[in-house]
């Protein structure tokens, strides 16, 4: 099975959580409050990571907790047991098997911390280190690199903001499989701009804000499937030094979506497309994408605090399209395996 007809499967698989996802995060929520926790710190490797990444933006702006990313070797290569106990200490992982993750999980169990775990492998070693585990029910990932199980880890992290919150966005987040499903609709547009980009070996992905998780997981597609050297950077990070690499014929990819940081964004590239970069911009904004040599379309109106699950599809489709384009076999990059093991 190929990633894009497993990425077809994302909005059936967002729908599910969406129904079945939100009792065991309610009662979560409900231990968060009566502990009086205000922290949070997520552990993950690859392409979780990003989902973590997100989880730092939506739980720090939506319920205003501290959160930050733990550093997995702390605990399993230096010993090292930083007091997390009065945390909620979350572990994000598709197989559910990576041990470092599952270190600092079981870690932080045992010294009394409110512990989940966000897996596609319910019976996984991350799942039995953790008290509350939610599946991803994404069924089978068969490619390589992820897809629907990255959108599914996302819609978890909202879902358990919503829960923290006590609710209220029960709307947003039932529309959200549609919304993904009109993202699948830009396949078209994808495979254009791999042609146009053909033979690419390196560029900057930038964006900023819940798009810097979104940048980051684009980047790494690009690196898996199309064997380019992608760097991400938050679109306020590039102009503290990477802005020096840009000249006439450099790639940049960004990520432009409505909300607060777009205005910064709308004022960046037309100066980056000045300096003779090539832009290519994934944008629900028409203004912000007439600056680019190529865009590619976001539907509108998506809350920006869900847009990282709908705008990661068309990035999904680049890579993709841009890997056969240059002759790579995106459903299997060299050297990588489904389930990576670090300590």
């Amino acid at each position: 099975m190929s990633l894009v007809s497993e990425l077809a499967q994302s909005p059936a698989v967002v729908e599910r959580l969406v129904r079945d996802a939100r009792a065991p995060l309610r009662e979560l929520a409900g231990r968060v409050e009566q502990r009086g926790i205000d922290a949070v710190f997520l552990a993950a490797r690859g392409t979780s990571d990003h989902a973590a990444t997100y989880a730092q933006y939506v739980l720090g702006i939506r319920n205003g907790l501290a959160t930050g990313l733990a550093v997995p070797s702390v605990q399993s290569v230096y010993g090292a047991h930083p007091d997390v106990s009065r945390a909620l200490v979350i572990g994000i992982s598709q197989s559910g098997r990576s041990p470092d993750v599952v270190e600092v999980l079981a870690d932080a169990r045992e010294q009394g911390a409110v512990t989940l775990a966000i897996t596609n492998e319910p019976a996984s070693p991350l799942a039995e280190a953790a008290e509350t585990v939610v599946a991803l029910e994404a069924g089978p990932e068969l490619a390589v690199a992820a897809s629907k199980t990255y959108i599914a880890e996302l819609a978890v992290v909202a879902l358990l903001s919503d829960a923290l919150a006590g609710g209220g966005a029960e709307a947003e987040l039932e529309a959200l499989p549609e919304h993904i499903a009109r993202a699948l609709e830009t396949e078209q547009d994808a495979q254009h701009a791999a042609r146009e980009l053909r033979g690419l070996r390196q560029c900057a992905v930038i964006g900023r804000g819940y798009h810097y998780a979104t940048i980051r997981e684009w980047a790494l597609k690009l690196k898996e499937m199309a064997l380019i050297m992608s760097d991400p950077y938050s679109a306020a990070d590039f102009e503290h030094g990477p802005i020096a690499l840009v000249e006439p014929g450099y790639q940049v990819l960004a990520v432009a979506v409505s909300g607060p940081t777009l205005a910064g964004l709308a004022e960046l590239l037309p100066r980056l497309r000045e300096d003779g970069a090539r832009l290519l911009v994934i944008s629900d904004d028409a203004s912000v994408r007439e600056v680019a040599e190529d865009a590619i379309p976001l539907e509108a109106g998506v809350p920006e605090w869900l847009s990282p699950a709908v705008a990661i599809v068309p990035c999904q489709l680049l890579a993709y399209h841009l890997a056969l384009a240059n002759g790579r076999d995106p459903d299997s990059p060299r050297r990588l395996h489904k389930v990576t093991l670090t300590r």
